[in-house]
């Protein structure tokens, strides 16, 4: 039995109150990190890989289902807002199409050749990294995806809780993180889905942090689509160049980005 679906440490859930539900799903949740750095190794074998691709030209596709599909948009979707990338330098797809992220595609995940047909549309090239995120490790939508990039030549990575899966012996970089039974027996979301959210904001955010996107540590290329941002950006450059927020304020508006402004204040 692969471990994410074997039974839970605790027992008669039903019966718990409220705070000790709590209490134990936040014990569970603390052992998390914890398998994460047993695995910043492999984390950073694909970063270097992923850099190397992308300062090429080369892409990050994530590919999943289910929750594990969810995440990989998710963190897709935040790289342009948060870097300044465009959207075609990560992108997250998921078995059953966008529908699929509100509401379950019924089988979407069961067919060995799906995957490679949705990366099609991209028109995905041996520059490109195909990172398959599945707790289970199973997933035939990431097996059969991740199968067929590793036949055309394209670089193949995975994020999976289960060792030895079949979607780790398609992936050139396996990530294994292995989280251990669930509390709710079999529900990945849980702790498993927390893995992979964490395992995909380091993989992300050291990519772009490698490829300039960051300035000391600062979100200098962040895209300003809100006051709250604009906001941010003005305290930037208050801190750094010593500004009124008046005119910080002024220049965001003249630039368009904190690192245009820094630039044009010859302060990067």
């Amino acid at each position: 039995m692969r471990i994410t679906e074997s039974s839970s440490n605790y027992r008669h859930l039903e019966q718990m109150d409220i705070k000790t539900l709590l209490y134990h799903i936040n014990q569970e949740d603390q052992s998390v990190p914890i398998a994460i750095a047993n695995t910043l190794e492999a984390i950073e074998r694909l970063v270097v890989v992923v850099v190397d691709k992308m300062q090429q030209g080369g892409r990050l596709f994530y590919i999943g289902a289910g929750t594990s599909g969810r995440l990989g948009v998710v963190d897709a979707s935040e790289c342009p807002p948060t870097f300044g990338v465009p959207h075609e330098w990560v992108i997250g797809i998921i078995a059953g199409g966008d529908s699929a992220i509100r509401k379950a595609v019924e089988f979407a995940e069961d067919s060995t050749t799906a995957a490679w047909n949705d990366l099609q549309q991209y028109a995905i090239q041996s520059d490109d990294v195909v990172v398959g995120i599945a707790a289970s490790g199973s997933t035939p939508y990431v097996v059969g995806g991740l199968r067929a990039c590793r036949l055309a030549g394209i670089t193949t990575s995975c994020i999976v809780c289960n060792p030895n899966s079949a979607v780790e012996a398609q992936a050139d970089y396996p990530i294994v993180v292995v989280t251990g039974p669930e509390f709710v027996t079999g529900s990945t979301r849980m702790k498993a889905g927390t893995a992979q959210k964490l395992v995909l904001n380091m993989i992300s955010t050291a990519v772009m942090i490698r490829l300039g996107r960051v300035h000391d540590n600062k979100m200098v290329d962040m895209q300003l689509s809100n006051n709250k941002l604009i906001e941010r950006g003005a305290n930037m450059l208050v801190e750094k160049l010593g500004c009124s927020h008046e005119q910080a304020l002024a220049w965001l508006a003249e630039f368009g980005s904190v690192r245009q402004v820094l630039l044009a204040q010859k302060h990067i």
